[in-house]
């Protein structure tokens, strides 16, 4: 049986198994990239993603395709790394794709849009729906291919100085959100602050930002925010499902051999599941953790969630009229949304609601 078409019907995972990997990896070139992150070092869960991916890479290999990881600001801004895979200063990298809404707001639908998918309706538009298809078609304007590259899964809802007791603490709200959740902030009547994530803390401590959000406990109490910050809110709107992509130079990708694309699909598959699992394991605790230290746990007030609904709702509306991007993108995404929301309805939200109010602690085991 011809070598490709052998592959294609065992699959990947099949080929490895069958030990047949080290004959393909030996015919295959050594190549290296270099993979800009968005993220800091410090922060294991979101930075992490890119080190896993790496490392499946080099594994699945040989260590004949080495991917060196450099965290936001080494090789360029944390908000240059699109801008870096497009003209080829690197071949690769991982980062929010919402971050750079400013560029074309259909990048926002990429990671998350306030009010929009969880994190398994995200990962079930993506691969069974037509968000991949969609989103390639449209980041093939900046010579990028894309590959899902993690999910925070729901966020909270971030760090105040203040408590917010109503819409009227939204106005004037000197405000770190990510992304597109910041024009709908600003539409509230708050001033939306677009700070990389090593820079939010001093910010917070210096009072240039009145609040901020990042993602959740974990990363948040790493990066201490409850020192400056006592007031915690949730829920995260804006980020119901957020994901991080791996983006990559177009022709850097069409230079890969077949076999060398589907490894890469692979590690990313892998570290897309990875960095979901290891927030949803390690959030508990830190939250535990937050508490601990006196931590203010508050949930945002209805009229605030209900003013940005209907602030977010009304956005989407004018850039559909607007923006030939985003309406092919969100046409399909609010469709998907609506029938998994009907889906979710009868399965996963009562039984969260059921499993959320029981009595665990006094369950026998």
């Amino acid at each position: 049986m011809e070598r490709r078409s052998f592959i294609r019907n065992a699959g990947l995972t099949g080929v490895l198994a069958a030990g047949v990997a080290p004959a393909i990896v030996h015919a295959q070139a050594n190549i290296r990239w270099r993979m800009a992150s968005s993220f800091p070092k410090s922060l294991d869960t979101i930075f992490g993603a890119a080190d896993v991916f790496a490392k499946k890479v080099g594994e699945m290999t040989g260590g004949k395709f080495q991917i060196s990881v450099h965290p936001g600001g080494e090789l360029m801004p944390p908000f240059g790394v699109v801008d870096g895979v497009q003209n080829g200063t690197v071949e690769m990298a991982h980062t929010a794709p919402y971050y750079f809404f400013g560029k074309d707001p259909t990048f926002a639908l990429g990671t998350a849009i306030p009010f929009g998918l969880n994190s398994r309706q995200m990962t079930a538009w993506m691969m069974e729906g037509n968000g991949l298809k969609l989103m390639r078609e449209f980041y093939a304007q900046y010579s990028i291919v894309n590959f899902p590259g993690g999910n925070t899964g729901a966020q909270m809802g971030g760090w105040y100085r203040k408590e917010i007791k109503s819409l009227a603490d939204v106005k004037g709200l000197k405000f770190r959100v990510g992304g597109f959740a910041g024009e709908v902030i600003r539409r509230m009547g708050g001033v939306p602050q677009n700070i990389p994530g090593g820079e939010i803390y001093q910010a917070l401590e210096k009072g240039t930002i009145d609040a901020a959000e990042w993602i959740g406990p974990y990363d948040d109490l790493k990066l201490g925010f409850n020192k400056v910050a006592p007031v915690y809110h949730y829920p995260g709107w804006w980020e119901g499902g957020p994901q991080l992509d791996f983006f990559i130079n177009s022709k850097a990708y069409e230079g890969l051999s077949a076999e060398y694309k589907a490894i890469v699909e692979t590690a990313a598959a892998y570290a897309h599941v990875d960095m979901q699992a290891k927030y949803d394991g390690r959030n508990p605790a830190a939250l535990k953790q937050l508490v601990a230290q006196k931590v203010q746990l508050k949930p945002l007030p209805k009229d605030v969630m209900d003013a940005a609904f209907k602030t977010s709702m009304a956005l989407y509306d004018e850039l559909s009229a607007s923006n030939p991007n985003w309406k092919k993108v969100y046409s399909d995404y609010a469709n998907f949304r609506r029938d998994q929301n009907m889906w979710f309805r009868f399965t996963e939200a009562q039984f969260d609601r059921y499993m959320q109010s029981a009595n665990l602690q006094g369950a026998k085991v």
